[in-house]
């Protein structure tokens, strides 16, 4: 599958299509590929941690399960500065909590789809991405939601 790596504040970020669609994204080195697609995906991270651009706009196949699928759907839906929680999801998905937390930690898009707005009711959560919770300390700062930090 074609993948390319962008460079940014957070360490290199590697993107994946398959079919037309992102089907993944991981901080850490990988591909060199130019796809259109891929040269779009790259374009909007690198717009993203410029902070010219507040909301991804890509073709998108997270695959998974159901669950998986509609907690990266309910992802979507949290906007750039803004947090849910896990328990603002799983209210509104029907399922426990800790399913949402599972799902979240599944994330085969992270960034593109903002897991790092999902926070737990009393703290930050987890994140899976590069160097685990720090990434997500500075994506939630860029995003403008620092006060949460505090």
């Amino acid at each position: 599958m074609p993948s390319l790596t962008v460079p940014t504040p957070t360490g290199p970020f590697t993107i994946t299509e398959e079919l037309g669609r992102v089907t993944r994204s991981e901080w850490g080195s990988g591909g060199t590929d130019q796809t259109p697609l891929l040269q779009r995906a790259a374009a909007q991270v690198t717009a993203y941690f410029d902070g010219q651009l507040t909301s991804f706009d890509l073709p998108l196949n997270p695959g998974g399960s159901r669950l998986q699928q509609q907690t990266c759907n309910a992802m979507l839906t949290i906007r750039f500065g803004e947090t849910r929680t896990y328990g603002d999801l799983a209210k509104s998905l029907g399922v426990p909590a800790q399913a949402i937390g599972q799902a979240c930690g599944g994330n085969p898009i992270p960034l593109i789809i903002p897991c790092h707005r999902v926070l737990a009711a009393t703290n930050l959560g987890g994140f899976s991405g590069r160097h685990g919770i720090e990434t997500k300390v500075w994506l939630l700062k860029h995003e403008g939601a620092a006060s949460l930090l505090i």
